[in-house]
């Protein structure tokens, strides 16, 4: 009797130990990512045959300390592993574990390899080959702190790999993990099973080969142990043909019915394939369905319902998510009572959103990513009725109820308002609420939610779980479109940060403001192209700038500069040191029939245009950042401690009649008057003057003054 591990993922031990003892192995005891088990030759050829959750079986030959490399180079050279294989084998070292002096899992593979090849060299025998891409053995090293095991690896390759799935659909469960969640379920061979998002079809695969008694390492065309020097090939082919037999047979007798459903058609179509090359194909109902308007099929009348939801964070797509979980949460409690759902989600929140309590969970860890298995009886009480409702009507539970109201009102207000002032884009709530952190701007049709970065005091669970209540009561209350409705995250008082890009969506719309359109990306970056606070800002300027020469300075994507035009500019120069944003400001003119040689765009780098250029305006706008150490820059840049320095350039540009409007978003700035009249210059606050109402809530959104030279 030798003595094995068998691999497995965390939060599977035990269900890997039952398996083993099931199919026969002996002296099994449960240890960290695994079971270690004794067993004879034909036991371990079919314990890798037969098991649907072990991801690995070595074959265990020694365990020693690892305090340094040489532990781990003499721990090796000790084993004489002439008698496992011979100087013909193509082998490769697997290596897993680190510890305080072992940093790096391929110098332990080195030192093992070593160790190996001067144990053939050292007999006078040829060393065997390395060979990463296709060996016959490979040698596993499992080092966990000072603890090492070595070993052989009686499969050569992961047990996952079970032969029938060629491609598969995206993010796809490993078949190992698959059929694990299968028995975590609460799944029996009798009972009938559907995947309303079945993928490339792994989950019920798993299952309906489980039902008919199906090997799951029957398709392997090479295993590990066949290059072992003591394989029986006999015992083997008689293991593998017993197999074979029960395979042929097993589908014939199953009466369970299996069900899959997937909305991407070609993705339906690989479905098919694998469970055509599993040799079940005949037992699996496949089809075309969407699980948020998910049926009881046909032959399902009660039994599991399996399934593995998105749940990624990619930018944009969590309310998307939301939505599903919801949608998919109402279907089941009204199409199918009497039946228990299985949700594998690596999002608690989400799975929240379905709005059932679970009766059992489960931690199984997907790879690296922590997940949850939840299991849900559906029982009549999941769907609530009230009095002189529809029937199959689903009563919407209060999702954070003092945000939803507060939302309700201030739409009231703003919604009005917003018609009345001729714009299309305003904010409807920016942190109204201490325990809803976060600001949403309405863009026509969609939302965007910022979500800002919450204070050390308050977990990072809950401020998950608070944003997904504000998205979830958003899209109640709102009514937007899922799909329509985009989630941010941003630093407060961290100034503009409009030159971080965040995807490469480049989806555009347009936008009204006061009669003068905009285009704006919703997606891209933090920022859209347009500062909503700055609003009055820019038709205070577009009014000012009736037949004067105008400068815009940090311009951005040349908002000002379109309502300066707009407003019968006679010139226009607009400076940024971005040539995307100079083009965005160029299309934003364009948009509104603003073109010719009297407008021009400069891409350079401000403070140092503004130190070079003897150029003179009648009107500046100038909105620098709080601060910027870009590359680009020459210099590093504070608005509290540089903005004198930019005014002493200002005024030499400044026409004696002329005006400078100054704005800066950081809080509480302080403009040094004593030193502004030192160079002739006079300063007015009208910061509260150019606060629109959706953030008049907000104070110190921005500060803004009206500086001209000092009359005598």
């Amino acid at each position: 009797m030798n003595q094995y591990l068998a691999i497995t993922s965390r939060g599977l031990e035990n269900l890997l130990a039952d398996e083993l003892e099931q199919l026969g192995a002996q002296n099994i005891q449960v240890v960290h990512a695994g079971v270690r088990f004794k067993a004879d030759q034909a036991m371990a050829y079919r314990c890798c045959l037969w098991t649907r959750i072990s991801s690995r079986i070595i074959q265990v030959l020694s365990e020693f300390n690892v305090r340094d490399d040489m532990d781990l180079y003499l721990g090796a050279t000790a084993i004489n592993w002439m008698s496992h294989f011979d100087s013909n084998t193509r082998i490769v070292v697997d290596f897993n574990g680190t510890n305080r002096e072992i940093r790096n899992s391929q110098y332990g593979a080195m030192k093992i390899k070593d160790a190996i090849v001067d144990r053939f060299t050292k007999a006078d025998l040829r060393r065997p080959n390395i060979d990463r891409e296709n060996p016959d053995l490979r040698i596993h090293m499992r080092l966990s702190g000072e603890k090492g095991i070595l070993g052989l690896d009686m499969a050569g390759s992961g047990l996952h790999q079970r032969g029938y799935r060629s491609e598969a659909g995206r993010a796809p469960l490993r078949e190992t993990h698959a059929a694990a969640l299968v028995m975590k379920s609460g799944w029996t061979p009798e009972t009938a099973l559907l995947d309303p998002m079945c993928g490339s079809g792994t989950l019920v695969i798993e299952a309906a080969m489980m039902a008919a008694d199906i090997a799951p390492g029957l398709k392997r065309k090479r295993w590990g142990f066949e290059s072992i020097k003591d394989f029986d090939k006999e015992a083997w082919l008689e293991i593998h043909a017993e197999a074979t037999v029960k395979a042929r047979r097993g589908p014939s007798k199953v009466t369970t019915k299996f069900f899959g459903r997937e909305m991407d058609q070609r993705v339906l179509a690989i479905a098919r394939d694998n469970a055509g090359r599993a040799g079940v194909k005949g037992l699996i109902d496949f089809a075309y369905g969407d699980a948020t308007q998910l049926i009881r099929p046909e032959g399902f009348e009660t039994g599991v319902i399996l399934c593995n939801p998105p749940y990624g964070e990619r930018l944009g797509t969590t309310s998307e998510l939301i939505s599903l979980y919801k949608e998919f949460g109402n279907r089941l409690k009204l199409a199918f009572e009497g039946s228990v759902a299985a949700i594998y989600s690596g999002s608690n929140e989400l799975l929240s959103c379905m709005r059932m309590r679970a009766d059992k969970q489960f931690k199984l860890s997907n790879g690296a990513l922590d997940c949850v298995l939840k299991t849900y009886l559906i029982t009549a009480g999941s769907v609530k009725k009230e009095e002189g409702e529809e029937e199959g009507v689903i009563v919407q539970e209060d999702v954070a109820p003092d945000f939803a109201n507060r939302l309700k009102k201030n739409i009231a207000k703003l919604g009005k308002w917003a018609k009345r002032e001729g714009v299309d884009c305003y904010r409807i709530y920016d942190a109204d609420l201490p325990n809803y952190n976060a600001a949403i701007d309405k863009y026509n049709d969609y939302l965007i939610i910022q979500e800002y970065a919450a204070p050390k005091t308050v977990s990072e669970e809950t401020a998950r779980r608070r944003i997904m209540d504000v998205l979830r009561a958003t899209i109640e209350v709102t009514g937007v479109e899922p799909n329509k409705v985009i989630l941010k995250v941003r630093e407060r008082q961290k100034g503009r940060n409009q030159y971080q890009k965040l995807s490469s969506a480049e989806r555009h719309m347009t936008v009204d403001e006061y009669g003068i359109k905009f285009k704006v990306n919703l997606y891209d970056y933090l920022d859209t192209g347009l500062f909503l606070d700055h609003r009055i800002t820019r038709r205070m300027i577009g009014k000012m700038a009736a037949g004067k020469d105008f400068l815009n300075l940090f311009a951005y994507t040349g908002s000002a500069t379109v309502h300066a035009a707009v407003g019968g500019a006679k010139s226009t120069t607009t400076v940024d040191m971005s040539n995307t944003y100079l083009r965005w400001a160029q299309e934003n003119m364009e948009l509104n029939n603003q073109v010719g040689d009297q407008h021009e765009f400069v891409q350079a780098d401000c403070l140092q245009w503004l130190q070079e250029v003897d150029d003179t305006f009648d009107l500046i706008f100038i909105d620098p950042p709080t601060f910027s150490n870009s590359k680009r820059m020459k210099q590093t840049f504070d608005i509290e401690r540089d903005h004198i320095m930019l005014m002493e350039n200002l005024k030499r540009m400044l026409r004696p009649d002329g005006q400078i409007v100054f704005s800066n978003n950081k809080r509480h700035f302080k403009m040094d008057l004593e030193k502004l009249t030192e160079l002739g210059l006079q300063a007015k606050n009208i910061s509260d003057k150019t606060l629109p109402l959706d953030f008049a809530k907000n104070k110190q959104i921005h500060n803004c003054w009206i500086i001209t030279h000092k009359e005598d």
